[in-house]
């Protein structure tokens, strides 16, 4: 099975490998960025058959250009989507271009005559504000939107998320749709711009962060993600499905371990020590950016995915594999210089 489909957000870390993916299986592939100035940049690392890869230029609060990207598409896999590393100084600046960027694909796929939809979601819209007492997660949780303290990329995630839901319940038809809600994205880069997890290990190698905080995620290989995302575009039969894409969750100070026990020297400024609770807070008070660690201070946030790995066939890299793929393309990329 090949044809032609449009993955939205194609200078993303997560695009950028299932762009790959398509193209290797035969695929034409459509690929939206905001500017079509970085069009000859992202075909540089993307190495792929350029005559299987277009570009659009299009933007998640705009109508322009979408129509032209879905022209001809039967499939979409809409990964664009706002997740920056610091906390916004409001939701609605998250929330607004999350949920109209996945309502305005939908209508314009709907438009284009588009079979699969598949929505690149998140374990943030899973997993959040239900307190300390769950550790473990599956397609049936909801992120707690009553809760104030989650906060604006978890809510914009689950906003995005069930705003596509309800708009594919009554207005879809029969376009059938299916999420993907991964967990902290890790692995090998394609190029020099850094996603918010890889920026975790960035700053571990660089000695950036003192000691390790009691926060963690699961953790899942970018190549695994693209991965589960193909075999939603492509398996058959698949209607309103949800798919929890993680590993095992890790704490910091795991991650830290692991980068240490393998990676020798290089490893030289990553903390060893666990920072205790009360100095974060104490440091929350003058960087309001860490706000959001301070509130996942002791929380377990683990996601399971054995209902991608039943149904679709999928499997995933081990943790380890995952983040000492990011160490070392930090390292061979000259981003981190140690």
């Amino acid at each position: 099975m090949a044809g032609t489909a449009l993955v939205s957000g194609g200078s993303g870390y997560i695009a950028g490998f299932l762009i790959r993916q398509l193209i290797e299986n035969g695929w034409t592939v459509h690929t939206t960025v905001r500017s079509l100035k970085r069009e000859a940049e992202v075909r540089g690392w993307l190495n792929v058959d350029n005559d299987r890869l277009r570009f659009y230029a299009a933007d998640l609060e705009q109508d322009a250009g979408w129509a032209e990207a879905m022209a001809g598409c039967s499939h979409v896999a809409h990964v664009a989507s706002p997740f920056p590393l610091d906390v916004p100084k409001h939701a609605d600046e998250l929330v607004v271009p999350a949920r109209e960027g996945a309502l305005r694909a939908l209508r314009f796929a709907k438009g284009a005559g588009v079979g699969r939809f598949v929505l690149t979601s998140s374990m943030a819209a899973i997993a959040y504000g239900h307190g300390k007492g769950r550790e473990i997660y599956d397609e049936a949780d909801w992120t707690d939107l009553d809760n104030p303290a989650v906060m604006p990329y978890p809510r914009s995630k689950t906003i995005a998320e069930r705003a596509a839901r309800d708009w594919v319940a009554a207005e879809g038809g029969g376009m059938e749709f299916a999420s993907v809600n991964p967990a902290a994205v890790f692995g090998p880069l394609l190029s020099d711009d850094l996603s918010t997890s890889i920026e975790l290990v960035k700053q571990l190698l660089e000695g950036k962060v003192p000691m390790c905080p009691d926060i963690g995620f699961g953790i899942i290989d970018v190549r695994d993600v693209a991965d589960l995302h193909y075999r939603a575009l492509t398996a058959p039969d698949i209607r309103d499905e949800r798919y929890v894409c993680s590993g095992p969750f890790l704490k910091m100070i795991d991650v830290a371990n692991l980068l240490t026990a393998n990676l020798g020297e290089r490893a030289k400024k990553v903390p060893t020590r666990r920072m205790p609770d009360w100095l974060l807070k104490l440091f929350a008070l003058v960087r309001p950016e860490l706000k959001q660690l301070v509130a996942e201070l002791g929380n377990v946030r683990g996601g399971d995915s054995r209902h991608a790995m039943t149904t679709l066939g999928w499997t995933m890299r081990t943790p380890e594999e995952a983040i000492l793929a990011t160490a070392n393309s930090l390292i061979e990329r000259g981003i981190v210089r140690v």
